[in-house]
């Protein structure tokens, strides 16, 4: 497998500095999520009622956050996070204006195309989903899977 590795362009340590990636993001997505729904961290902004669309987003970024902290259904998540940064780029950060350093956009764009490429790369290692099994067979990952 190292050497397919090799062959596909992907250097030694990639999977690893993926996880590295997955995890540091879904825990910093994470905070974001708790801030809105616990206040904590706090933020200067009151809590969001429950039900609005900010609750709504505070979910999806604290459950969101720990199953990708997890490795947990990493592809799937990723992909509805990066739905969610999307519509908050364009609804809260965009009509403030064109910039998203002037904005504030730029983190949900970053966040956006971080979970865009966990979507379609995968967890890399350290990750329950690579631990989970298949009907490829007793022991079969389901990244083995992928490239059969």
């Amino acid at each position: 497998m190292a050497n397919e590795t090799y062959a596909t362009g992907q250097g030694r340590w990639a999977p690893q500095a993926l996880a590295a990636l997955r995890i540091m993001a879904g825990l910093l997505f994470m905070t974001h999520g708790t801030a809105k729904l616990f206040g904590f961290p706090a933020l200067p902004m009151p809590m969001p009622p429950v039900g609005s669309l900010l609750w709504i987003g505070g979910v999806l970024e604290a459950l969101g956050g720990l199953l990708l902290v997890l490795g947990l259904f990493s592809r799937p998540v990723a992909f509805v996070l990066a739905g969610e940064m999307a519509v908050a780029y364009f609804m809260f950060h965009a009509p403030q204006g064109f910039y998203p350093a002037a904005n504030g956009g730029d983190a949900a764009i970053l966040f956006c195309f971080v979970f865009l490429l966990i979507a379609a790369a995968g967890p890399g290692a350290w990750s329950l989903d690579g631990r989970r099994q298949v009907k490829g067979g007793p022991g079969t990952r389901l990244d083995e899977a992928a490239e059969r």
